[in-house]
């Protein structure tokens, strides 16, 4: 089993911004992906960010030049730095994490707000 803690979460002017932290323990072999989700009041939970294992990325057109993912393999950690926040940015942000090595297993965390104000 696999715990994700997720910390940076609040509240932010336009324009401002935060840095996500995800935190992953427990019975890991190996992380595969880790990624940021987010869904809005209303809303389904979109994709945000992805990076995996050997640092590849993927994001989401809406936050292309403004949010960076990053990873620290050795401590099982991922970063996602939010710049140039918007409004339309408010939401529960979310840590994804697929582990193992014949078995992928997938785990999220328990959300953290994002509310940014205008």
């Amino acid at each position: 089993q696999v715990q994700l803690v997720e910390s940076g979460g609040g509240l932010v002017q336009a324009g401002g911004s935060l840095t996500l932290s995800c935190v992953a323990s427990g019975s890991i072999f190996r992380i595969n992906a880790m990624a940021w989700y987010r869904q809005a009041p209303g809303n389904q939970r979109e994709m945000v960010a992805l990076i995996t294992s050997n640092g590849r990325t993927n994001y989401a057109d809406s936050v292309k030049g403004r949010f960076t993912i990053s990873r620290d393999n050795a401590k099982n950690t991922a970063n996602l730095q939010m710049n140039s926040l918007k409004p339309e940015d408010t939401a529960v942000y979310y840590c994804y994490v697929s582990e193992g090595i014949s078995t992928a297993r997938e785990y999220w965390g328990q959300g953290t707000q994002v509310t940014v104000s205008s």
